[in-house]
């Protein structure tokens, strides 16, 4: 079978990171690269010399044989350059955040199904050996009902100009703490601050409810003296911990919880029973999780089917990011997700 012909628009810091996966899937073939920074095209352009190298992404549908397009550009720039190619009718993937607007996700989603093109966005996490493992398990019923999830995404590192802590780091809990919890919630609270710029926000807080009283809370910054990559998971019967930071025992299962004691019921404060069982750390597949999702876009553009994170996850998770958004401009009044105008101020 043919490797699939696609092109990688944003050779940034992640867009390279992109382009080494894609460059390294004998499954693919980067045709041609696009970037307005000549110096970041040379050093992309070292990296697969076959490749037309171009300065605007419009130069792209002149490249014959382009089947697909990776768009790892700044975040404003995502909804306009994913229109572009699916209206040319090419598959697109689009790095998180998919778009900055409620209204732009769903367009993105309705051309993409008029034109019976794949669309897929770079919710990473989903792909992780340790998530996929740690679904299998809720849905498998291994946890019991999923009480809450909560999350810690934060380091002292790059402070972004272009979106601020929640839009940057956001999407990647979010798209877990939906994955793992199923559905929508019904609202969002987030309360945040801007130190180092005004209007954009260095540090946030943000709580999404379900109706049937589940919730997830996270905890992101670039403002902060320790780096975490951290989910909690509590649920009825098991509780788990997702450490990305830890190099081998990234996923730990703790056989704990409090149950009701056996017998009749006496009082309240002898009718709870806690449990301090085993704790037990899967193996788990050690390959990248760029590389499985690289290698899932690809095997979605052959064989048509749908990816595990398509557009309409990736519109659940901006709807969920403009709700925060809205709540943060708001001092932290919950803000409905059936409320929101699609628009991101």
């Amino acid at each position: 079978m043919e490797p699939v012909n696609l092109a990688l628009v944003g050779t940034g810091d992640w867009g390279a990171n992109l382009l080494r996966n894609f460059a390294a899937l004998p499954e693919a073939r980067v045709v041609a690269i696009c970037d307005a920074d000549p110096a970041r095209l040379a050093r992309a352009k070292g990296v697969v010399p076959q490749a037309v190298a171009v300065d605007d992404a419009r130069k792209l549908l002149d490249v014959p044989g382009l089947e697909a397009v990776v768009i790892a550009a700044p975040a404003p720039a995502h909804a306009p350059l994913a229109k572009l190619f699916l209206e040319a009718g090419k598959d697109v993937y689009v790095e998180k955040p998919f778009t900055l607007d409620v209204a732009d996700a769903e367009a993105l989603v309705a051309l993409a199904d008029a034109k019976s093109r794949i669309l897929m966005v770079g919710h990473l996490l989903i792909h992780h050996p340790a998530v996929v493992r740690l679904k299998a398990m809720i849905d498998a019923g291994e946890l019991g009902t999923v009480h809450y999830v909560y999350s810690q995404r934060v380091n002292l590192g790059k402070v972004r100009k272009d979106e601020n802590a929640l839009w940057s780091f956001a999407p990647h809990d979010l798209s877990v703490m939906l994955h793992f919890l199923g559905g929508e919630p019904v609202d969002v609270s987030a309360r945040g601050s801007a130190f180092l710029q005004k209007g954009i926000e260095d540090v946030v807080f943000a709580s999404l409810s379900w109706a049937d009283g589940r919730m997830a809370h996270a905890h992101v910054s670039w403002l902060d003296p320790h780096k975490l990559r951290r989910f909690t998971v509590v649920g009825a019967k098991k509780m788990a911990l997702f450490d990305d930071m830890e190099p081998s025992e990234k996923l730990k299962i703790y056989d704990r919880g409090v149950d009701p004691a056996a017998g009749e019921f006496v009082d309240f404060a002898r009718s709870l029973t806690v449990r301090q069982g085993d704790v037990w750390i899967p193996k788990l597949d050690g390959a990248e999780p760029l590389r499985l999702e690289c290698r899932h876009f690809v095997e979605c553009v052959r064989t048509r089917k749908t990816p595990r994170t398509d557009g309409r996850d990736g519109l659940r998770v901006v709807k969920v990011l403009a709700a925060a958004q809205a709540s943060l401009e708001a001092h932290g009044a919950p803000v409905r997700l059936d409320a929101l105008e699609g628009t991101r101020s």
